[in-house]
């Protein structure tokens, strides 16, 4: 592990230990982003995710600011009267001065208070305001960009809050943390106008970075330096299943494999039980999300598969959103022909149930040669008849409107996996957010990735990857790159990630052509696994939970938080920066069982005995395998950590997960 790898701000090592916490009762904190009660991307799961970690640590003390959108608060905010003095005494005023701004309690884990602002209802400063930014900062915001003119009016409104609060000095500490620049421009204010105000700035992923990486850009090797690095942690009880998550895997499997039928009817041609289910979901960035690497190794793979005679099938699944107009009809009548079929061996098991009881309830053995008549062999045949097919099993799920120039169906074109008979991966674009009231594939995401077996996410811009944190705490094994935050911590904390079915993939140091050898040979090597390897490593990844679970990666926002108070008042609050050298990186240990896939096993002889093959055969305490991992995975816990904090190491931190600035 490199040096500057292993003493990065992300090392757990390197975080203090919360006995010596600072005294937050003369403190308050305002946490201001654009997605409070307000989903529009991955900032909503954050705050929404961290909410009751913060609000154990601050109690009444904490308070969320966001937009007053009218459609969210009736189904996610309780409005109420403040129950601070002072803030409320800021709302008055506030309202009294011509805004509208509410308060309540956000109806989510921890019921955290909100303080929401209706920028609509201030429009008319707007001009004003953007005067006053010009002369302030030559910031010129243009008239027909709705997105910034929001920002400018949340951000003099966020600002105003702030000021007014402050006048009272009750409590005397204020801390501010602004996410994304959508609430970045309050910070500039509060600079500007000098207000005694400890402030934070988080960026989560910027527009900049994506055209920057888009544009083939050398952007990793030119980043500024951060105070700190947040990874992005989950709320993993919610997630949690225990001991039935094999179970939903096992239920959630089954629905998408009914899709399947539907999907592919009269090419049903490959054994559903040796079917494995790939999928790729998230924003609709063809390169930067790795789609196009990802179809690339697609192609290799069928390839792979072909040539060594496997009867294994891949599936592999593009949930990203484009632009349609209506499901595709063909992909409608497959459903319908799956639904059709059902019913009539549903008919036919009937009548022949019957039939069946009648001759054994006379004690007769029954002819099964006249158990069906002529009418059931009709309506079979019908059936039959009408799961035949002239054309392919269709690419994408729906029209879209613009089929010509999409990437992921031009890059299909150009490698020639149209779903035929010959090939053994198969493609599906579902261009639109998975539902569970959706006529074709009616499941939410949660239940959609609980029933594939992996999934692919090799990313070139990704500052963190909620997508593969997903798949872990659901015990689904998942790639990701050393270019996306999740798969740098990931590689920074476990010493052989691919064991615990955590696959890295090298973007950083190798070509274009390189990295997509490294992800066919990762897919390929998944194909060999065994039914009983795959139950291994999925067993194996849910017990990653616990690594990205808030409880832990919740410190590095209280590191950045009393980082932030002592710059502000050095006075009342003493932060002493951690030193670099005396950090040792701590990485989880090897699971020492059965080798999760087949390229790792070591056999003695050339060519190993078909009992190994045998799943039954196999013996493996997964009790005793559990306890063995979740003492590796936990050790780092329950070490000694000192009451210091090391710094971001240039680009090497930078891409650990989301960089925050202190003030």
């Amino acid at each position: 592990m490199p040096l500057a790898r292993s003493l990065s701000v992300t090392s757990l090592s390197g975080l203090e230990e919360w006995d010596e916490e600072f005294d937050l009762e003369d403190a308050v904190l305002f946490e201001i982003a654009w997605e409070v009660a307000n989903k529009v991307g991955g900032i909503y799961t954050v705050i929404q995710t961290k909410a009751r970690l913060t609000a154990e640590e601050w109690g009444e003390n904490y308070f969320l600011v966001g937009p007053y959108v009218e459609s969210n608060v009736r189904t996610q905010v309780e409005l109420i009267e403040p129950t601070n003095p002072v803030l409320k005494r800021t709302i008055d005023k506030m309202n009294a001065s011509g805004c509208k701004v509410y308060f309540g309690r956000w109806l989510i884990e921890g019921s955290p208070y909100v303080v929401l602002i209706d920028v609509a209802f201030t429009a008319w400063s707007l001009d004003r305001w953007k005067s006053e930014l010009w002369e302030l900062c030559d910031i010129g915001v243009p008239w027909f960009d709705r997105e910034a003119n929001d920002a400018v009016l949340f951000g003099f409104l966020t600002a105003w809050l702030l000021g007014e609060q402050n006048k009272y000095k009750t409590p005397p500490y204020v801390v501010a943390h602004f996410h994304e620049w959508l609430a970045g421009l309050g910070l500039v204010l509060c600079r500007h106008r000098q207000l005694p105000v400890a402030t934070i700035f988080t960026t989560h992923a910027t527009l900049l970075g994506r055209y920057l990486c888009a544009g083939n850009v050398d952007f990793y090797n030119n980043l500024a330096e951060v105070y700190v690095v947040t990874p992005n942690g989950l709320n993993v009880k919610k997630f949690s299943a225990v001991h039935e998550f094999q179970n939903l895997h096992a239920q959630s499997k089954n629905r998408i494999q009914e899709f399947v039928r539907g999907h592919f009817y009269g090419h049903l041609d490959f054994n559903l039980d040796k079917c494995l289910f790939l999928f790729i979901a998230g924003r609709y960035e063809f390169s930067n999300k790795g789609a196009d690497l990802f179809l690339e190794a697609l192609a290799r793979l069928n390839y792979l598969l072909r040539v060594n005679h496997s009867d294994v099938t891949v599936i592999a699944f593009f949930i990203m959103p484009a632009r349609t107009n209506n499901f595709n009809v063909e992909t409608l009548k497959g459903q319908a022909v799956r639904k059709q079929l059902w019913d009539t061996a549903q008919t036919v098991k009937e009548r022949f149930g019957k039939k069946l009881y009648e001759s054994l309830l006379v004690g007769q053995l029954p002819d099964v040669s006249k158990m069906l008549d002529k009418e059931d062999f009709t309506i079979m045949k019908r059936a039959i008849f009408a799961t035949q097919r002239q054309c392919q099993p269709p690419i994408c799920t729906h029209n879209m409107l613009e089929d010509s120039s999409d990437p992921i169906l031009n890059c299909v074109r150009r490698i020639g996996l149209f779903n035929s008979s010959a090939d053994r991966v198969k493609i599906i674009f579902h261009p639109e957010f998975l539902s569970s009231t959706s006529p074709l594939l009616p499941m939410d995401y949660e239940e959609f990735v609980r029933g594939c077996h992996l999934g692919v996410f090799p990313s070139y811009y990704e500052p963190w990857g909620y997508t593969p944190a997903e798949c872990t705490v659901m015990g689904i094994p998942s790639i990701s790159t050393n270019l996306s935050g999740f798969g740098c911590f990931m590689e920074e904390h476990i010493a052989d990630p691919t064991a615990y079915g955590i696959y890295i993939l090298d973007r950083r140091f190798r070509g274009v052509d390189e990295s997509c050898n490294q992800l066919t040979s990762f897919l390929f090597q998944f194909c060999k696994q065994s039914r009983r390897q795959r139950i291994i490593q999925r067993n194996r990844t849910e017990r990653l939970s616990d690594l990205l679970d808030w409880r832990y990666l919740g410190r590095y926002y209280i590191s950045a938080r009393h980082m932030a108070l002592a710059k502000a008042f050095p006075d009342t609050y003493l932060y002493e920066p951690h030193d670099p050298t005396s950090t040792t990186g701590f990485r989880y240990p090897r699971p020492a069982s059965v080798p999760p896939s087949p390229a790792l096993s070591r056999h003695s002889s050339p060519r190993h005995s078909e009992a190994e093959d045998n799943d039954e055969d196999e013996r493996y305490d997964e009790d005793l395998e559990a306890e063995k991992d979740r003492v590796n995975i936990r050790q780092p816990y329950s070490m000694p950590f000192k009451n210091k904090l090391s710094t971001a190491n240039g680009a090497n931190g930078s891409s650990d997960g989301d960089a925050s600035e202190k003030n």
